[in-house]
């Protein structure tokens, strides 16, 4: 009797374990899934397009844990009420204006839960301050999304710039009538 108590127990619990594994595989079309977290990273830019802050702050976990490094560390912003100083005093000045947003090789991947995904990508971010080009093209562009309430979040994000593109930056333009 007690041999099968045990091994009962053991099956029991393993059971529930595959069937806990298999209900959250059978409820999470991973192919939907990342569908939903592209259109989260695309709105977490475009949504200047129109200013639409309501669609920026759907984007993000809003909360103290929301972090992201910039190409300069003077940009480096952490925590949602940080965030929102940010697009109050930049984003919604009027001599911002978000022009276009291009996603280069747009990478996601989904934890095996379905509650995690984090996606890399490079992304070209045109805009204008005060009618001047103030754009980032080929920023390196990666992030962290928690699925919380059923509503992805951007947790975390890294923008940097390559050192190529850094070095192209620096040559002179036009070198003619230059001697070696």
């Amino acid at each position: 009797m007690t041999k099968c108590l045990k091994y009962g127990c053991s099956t029991l619990i393993f059971l529930l374990l595959i069937g806990g594994s298999s209900v959250m595989s059978q409820n999470t079309d991973p192919t939907a899934e990342k569908a939903k977290i592209e259109q989260v990273i695309k709105n977490s830019i475009r949504w200047a397009l129109t200013k639409d802050t309501v669609m920026s702050y759907n984007c993000y976990a809003l909360d103290t844990s929301l972090f992201w490094f910039s190409p300069d560390n003077a940009g480096n912003l952490s925590g949602g009420d940080a965030f929102k100083k940010l697009t109050e005093e930049v984003f919604l000045n009027p001599a911002f204006k978000a022009i276009r947003s291009d996603f280069k090789d747009l990478r996601i991947t989904l934890s095996s839960s379905g509650d995690c995904a984090w996606w890399s990508c490079f992304l070209d971010d045109i805009n204008e301050w005060d009618g001047k080009p103030a754009s980032w093209f080929n920023v390196r562009w990666t992030g962290v999304l928690e699925k919380l309430d059923g509503q992805w979040k951007i947790r975390q994000m890294h923008f940097s710039h390559a050192l190529e593109d850094f070095r192209k930056k620096a040559q002179p333009s036009d070198t003619a009538g230059t001697k070696n």
